[in-house]
């Protein structure tokens, strides 16, 4: 049986140990409530170029703030999805997101749709350019960015826009009808309309199930897509030329963004520039490496010329193009060319 005395060193001790784990755990209280952690969500795969910048830009602010400011990626659509993630940074659930701009802008302002014209604009350069110097462009921007309460932070592009079939070899405009072909934009369907192919409306998440189980057959994309989502599983065929550059952004929620130390702020927008333009100077490459991986694989990559060539601008200008300016106001077209032409 232990003492009086001995219980009391036994006390004695607990209490020098408790107080001297409080005295740890208030010691660091500090240093982590002073860390700022920011969530932000992308719906591309982690092998997805996009997704690979993503996490670089993620990466990068978290190691130059010292960990003051850590940025959480999660890639995959592990929070939203391609078509919820602005409206989840509209209502401050998560502070970034990856927004990929011809899906989430236009149900805020239709006339974003020019962006998706097939052949307006020879580069992303000239496209962002648009909306960034034009009159119409940066009314179009403004009345998106001010409507979703987002701040653009950085260029992350997905990449050319071209289309991919399992079902035949795409050697001209007549193959395509009856092909069934996944649709994701709105713009998209007076091309297929057109082709006389049938569209079904398919998420991102959805269209590897839908290769796999014959839904669909054909799809629009860029290259670096289909190996990041593994679809080139099924797709065998491919046609160019490209019809339109695909953009995508990091945007933040501006009231978090301007609520930010002044230090944090300017540093998540420097960072997002930097990181932004190895993205811009790497995707056009990065997708014709995909297409030489594709050819590998036994897949057949067709360049229409000629004729076949002639047929495909004769049915963007007279059917489909025609049908896609009815989804912005014709001032906006307008304006656009006559940007594009300058």
């Amino acid at each position: 049986m232990k003492s009086i005395f001995q219980i009391g060193i036994i006390k004695s001790n607990v209490f020098v140990r408790l107080f001297a784990l409080t005295t740890i755990l208030l010691t660091a209280m500090p240093a982590s409530a002073e860390q700022i952690v920011a969530r932000m969500s992308g719906h591309w795969a982690p092998k997805h170029q996009s997704s690979i910048h993503a996490q670089m830009f993620a990466d990068e602010v978290t190691k130059r703030s010292n960990g003051k400011l850590k940025i959480e990626y999660y890639p995959s659509k592990q929070l939203f999805g391609i078509r919820e993630v602005l409206g989840a940074v509209t209502s401050g659930a998560i502070e970034l997101g990856g927004i990929v701009g011809v899906v989430s802008f236009p149900p805020i302002n239709k006339n974003f749709n020019v962006a998706s014209y097939p052949g307006l604009f020879s580069s992303y350069g000239e496209q962002r350019g648009f909306f960034k110097n034009s009159p119409k462009g940066q009314e179009i921007w403004n009345d998106i960015t001010k409507k979703s309460n987002s701040q653009l932070i950085m260029y992350n592009p997905v990449g050319p826009v071209m289309t991919f079939s399992s079902a035949r070899d795409l050697t001209g405009i007549g193959v395509m009808k009856g092909l069934k072909a996944r649709r994701l934009l709105k713009s998209e369907m007076p091309m297929w309309k057109a082709l006389e192919a049938n569209a079904v409306s398919l998420p991102t998440g959805e269209v590897y199930t839908s290769l796999q189980t014959g839904m669909i057959d054909t799809i629009n994309s860029p290259p670096g897509s289909i190996e990041a989502y593994s679809w080139w599983e099924f797709l065998q065929y491919g046609q160019k030329p490209y019809q339109y550059f695909a953009d995508a952004y990091i945007m933040a929620n501006k009231s978090w963004l301007e609520g930010l130390p002044s230090d944090l702020r300017d540093l998540v927008l420097t960072v997002g520039q930097e990181v932004g333009k190895i993205s811009t100077n790497t995707i056009l490459d990065a997708g014709e490496a995909t297409l030489k991986k594709f050819e590998a694989r036994g897949g057949k990559i067709t360049t229409l010329s000629g004729t076949e060539k002639a047929n495909f601008d004769k049915l963007m200008q007279e059917k489909v193009m025609p049908a896609m300016a009815e989804m912005f106001d014709s001032d906006t077209l307008s304006e656009a060319q006559a940007y594009a032409k300058n």
